[in-house]
């Protein structure tokens, strides 16, 4: 018995078993690929928010120096060499890096070519803390927007942008006061 030998046996994969295998991978593959491209996109929602909170906190701080009044800003700025009073030259010297201006789902560079790539809510200026009202219609600082991101960067989100409130919380939910005691 020694000396037969037994004829080996290979095993292995057919072409058209290969095929399929692949074709399972590749439907997985763009199954999950939208699922990826929404944690993405929410992990960049989720830094603008933490960005705005941030630039929130050094609204604060300026308004701790400034008697509690709140800045006169321009809404926004055509150009970063523009001269102008706007979000990123009045507290830039309140928050901890230049990123913060920046958005990070802003794929049309505002930030680099504007400065930042949230608005100011000019609505607001000038106005003492104490007194502040939205319109003359909203005192509620929790539904009074300061800053809000430049466009809808945020495809995942219902109302597509992160707002910062004058209370310094931040959202992707829109409050504001309809009159009926509602709120969007």
């Amino acid at each position: 018995m020694s000396g037969e030998h037994r004829p080996l046996r290979r095993s292995a994969f057919t072409l058209v078993e290969l095929l399929v295998v692949i074709a399972i991978i590749a439907i997985i593959a763009a199954l999950a690929f939208p699922a990826y491209q929404r944690v993405v996109e929410s992990g960049r929602a989720t830094a603008c928010t933490s960005n705005l909170r941030q630039l929130g906190v050094a609204l604060s701080v300026y308004l701790g120096e400034h008697d509690n009044m709140m800045p006169t800003l321009k809404t926004a700025r055509a150009a970063i060499t523009d001269d102008v009073p706007v979000i990123d030259n009045t507290l830039d010297k309140y928050v901890p890096a230049k990123a913060v201006f920046a958005c990070p789902a802003d794929r049309k560079g505002f930030a680099a070519s504007t400065g930042t790539s949230y608005i100011w809510n000019t609505t607001i200026n000038g106005q003492a803390l104490a007194a502040l009202n939205f319109l003359g219609l909203v005192e509620d600082h929790s539904h009074i927007p300061v800053m809000m991101d430049k466009e809808g960067f945020h495809p995942y989100l219902a109302d597509k942008v992160n707002i910062l409130y004058a209370d310094g919380h931040a959202t992707k939910d829109a409050k504001f006061f309809t009159g009926s005691g509602t709120t969007k």
